[in-house]
């Protein structure tokens, strides 16, 4: 529980400096308003298409993020109730590996929280980078765009702090 409680304070330490909110201003929604007013019956029917494929795959994309986020939960869980095991081999000299290979996984484990907060800071920059100007399509796909980036980079958290603390 030492290596979790490390891992909070250093999570904890950085969740002020890491700070941002994807949340839409009243003047960014009256300028979209005014814009979709402007539209004629086509286009607007043509943006409520591909607004449609948008939500459905932001929704898929929700629902990835929520199985990655959840998972390492669930693998946290796992590694420390067999942690009595590795443990045990730290007293014997020639398998004394297994145990400092089992801390490293736990620190990678730990600190992957980190660097899952990161990955959900850098989103949260990304997404308010994007303008809802005249074309709103583009703004709603390259919000999709983002999300994506964000699932992929939280499937590579996990890999990236293993690599980092030299763990296997």
């Amino acid at each position: 529980m030492a290596v979790f409680d490390v891992a909070q304070h250093v999570i904890t330490q950085s969740g002020g400096i890491i700070a941002g909110s994807t949340a839409i201003d009243a003047s960014t929604l009256a300028t979209m308003q005014t814009t979709l007013e402007a539209m004629d019956v086509m286009p607007l029917f043509a943006v409520f298409l591909q607004t449609f494929i948008v939500r459905t795959l932001t929704q898929i994309l929700g629902i990835i993020i929520f199985v990655i986020v959840y998972g390492r939960m669930i693998e946290i869980y796992l590694m420390v109730s067999m942690a009595p095991i590795p443990f045990a081999t730290f007293g014997n000299k020639e398998q004394s590996m297994m145990g400092q290979n089992y801390m490293r996984s736990l620190f990678a484990l730990g600190f992957q929280g980190f660097l899952i907060m990161i990955c959900m800071g850098i989103y949260a920059v990304l997404i308010q980078s994007i303008t809802f100007s005249s074309d709103i399509v583009a703004s709603l796909w390259g919000i999709v765009g983002y999300t994506v980036l964000l699932a992929f980079t939280l499937f590579k958290t996990g890999a990236l702090a293993k690599s980092i603390l030299h763990a296997h």
